[in-house]
């Protein structure tokens, strides 16, 4: 199975809540995992229409498996100044080496 070039970097986070000093809890970015990637854009291929089940995934990312870190839907993903919510992991073939994360970009509105 041929994965290309993993060229792509990015981090994979999770929004925590932190209490400051006042008392107030504000949402916070925690960075879990820095890697390198494939990232692939939702196109019109036989792989893409196949993976009908998830038509909100716009972006397919594989990555090695991270030791010590369990990489669930509940996290994020950035790319390129781009954030990408995870809908869907698969440990690849079950054999522990790669993970196959279908995600969907996350558009942010402008507060006018």
């Amino acid at each position: 199975m041929s994965f290309g070039k993993m060229d792509q970097r990015i981090q994979i986070i999770k929004t925590v809540n932190r209490k400051d000093s006042a008392g107030f809890v504000t949402k916070q970015d925690e960075v879990l995992a820095n890697v390198r990637t494939y990232k692939e854009e939702k196109n019109a291929t036989e792989k893409w229409v196949n993976l009908a089940t998830f038509s909100s995934a716009t972006c397919l990312f594989r990555l090695r498996v991270i030791p010590n870190l369990k990489v669930t839907t509940e996290m994020v993903i950035l790319s390129e100044n781009d954030r990408y919510q995870i809908i869907s992991v698969e440990n690849v073939r079950n054999r522990g080496m790669y993970l196959e994360v279908l995600t969907t970009k996350v558009e942010v509105s402008a507060d006018g």
